[in-house]
């Protein structure tokens, strides 16, 4: 029995091959995600690229696409860190609630993690299915160091609160 979850993957969009191969990772352990995220055809990616999209525009598509999502998983590659897009979906994930779950790709290093991830992200593990199932599950809020199950300690603290 497939165990369905609604997500919103945050990635920078050279990741896009990630996000399928995320999905199918952990769809072979019967846990089915719907991703709301973006990703553009070519032809949307060049109208993006080349700014005739109007940014109050694409910030109101995210956040529809974001506020029925149970969790954001952020997809951390090697220019991650540097994506403005990604970080502004991290902190409207945390304005709105959402559990923050980062993913390390094949290859991604403590540099490439975005900066508001180290500040509202709740677990951070590496490209492993038991380990993305539960945090996306909230089972356990690991902190890993990339490549290895090695914890280490979140940059900020853990809320325990809940509204």
């Amino acid at each position: 029995m497939s165990k369905l979850r609604n997500v919103f993957i945050s990635h920078h969009h050279a990741d896009d091959e990630h996000v399928t191969n995320l999905t199918n990772l952990i769809g072979r352990k019967g846990f089915e995600i719907r991703n709301s995220s973006i990703r553009a055809k070519p032809a949307n990616q060049a109208r993006l690229d080349a700014g005739e999209i109007p940014e109050k525009t694409l910030k109101r598509l995210l956040r529809m696409k974001m506020s029925w999502a149970s969790t954001v998983i952020v997809l951390i590659g090697k220019e991650t860190h540097r994506r403005p897009w990604v970080d502004w979906e991290i902190r409207k994930a945390n304005e709105l609630g959402k559990r923050i779950v980062g993913v390390f790709t094949h290859g991604g290093t403590k540099a490439d993690i975005p900066s508001a991830l180290e500040k509202y992200g709740n677990a951070l593990v590496n490209w492993n299915s038991a380990s993305v199932i539960d945090a996306i599950e909230g089972k356990d809020s690991p902190f890993e160091e990339p490549g290895t199950s090695a914890p280490r300690d979140p940059v900020h603290a853990t809320s325990t609160s809940r509204c």
